[in-house]
């Protein structure tokens, strides 16, 4: 086998949505997806030789596969803290914070700090722990940022900091 390092622990914060999220993924995973799969591992052990059998020896895996993100999410689960109100703060950058920033040619982009358990590009939520994140954190409008971006350096300015999605 070859040698990984351990991966850093994420962030612990989540925010409601997150949460609700992961406790969904959980309960799907233990009360639906699971029975299903012992009950085909079950019905496949039945027809005889096991070290023959497909579907008993992808049965077995699938259930090993669902049995550890079930640990995992049970484990993250219980050592996370649901963020659910603003700071006191609201001029400056923290978790839960909507950002918009332009960069150098004008062009605007609005992105969510959240926890790194439920970043979305698609949906603009960037986790706390990426190298954006970490950089707007604690800044306040107007402030410059710079991110190493895999094309050299990158500078962006707030433009705006809110706690409350466009439309809501």
């Amino acid at each position: 086998m070859r040698y990984r390092p351990p991966t850093p622990k994420g962030s612990q914060f989540i925010t409601q949505e997150g949460a609700a999220a992961l406790k969904s993924e959980l309960d799907h995973l233990w009360r639906v997806l699971r029975p299903q799969v012992t009950q085909a591992v079950s019905e496949a052990a039945a027809q005889g030789d096991r070290s023959e059998n497909a579907e008993y020896i992808y049965g077995k895996k699938q259930l090993r596969e669902i049995d550890s993100r079930v640990r995992f999410l049970r484990q993250r689960l219980d050592g996370m803290t649901i963020v659910d109100a603003p700071p006191s703060d609201r001029s400056r950058v923290f978790f839960g914070a909507w950002v918009t920033l332009e960069d150098d040619d004008g062009n605007e982009q609005r992105f969510r700090i959240v926890g790194p358990d439920e970043f979305d590009a698609k949906r603009g939520w960037i986790s706390m722990d990426a190298p954006l994140g970490r950089a707007l954190l604690r800044k306040g409008l107007d402030d410059e940022v710079q991110v190493e971006v895999p094309g050299g350096t990158k500078t962006f300015v707030i433009t705006a900091v809110n706690y409350e999605e466009a439309g809501s």
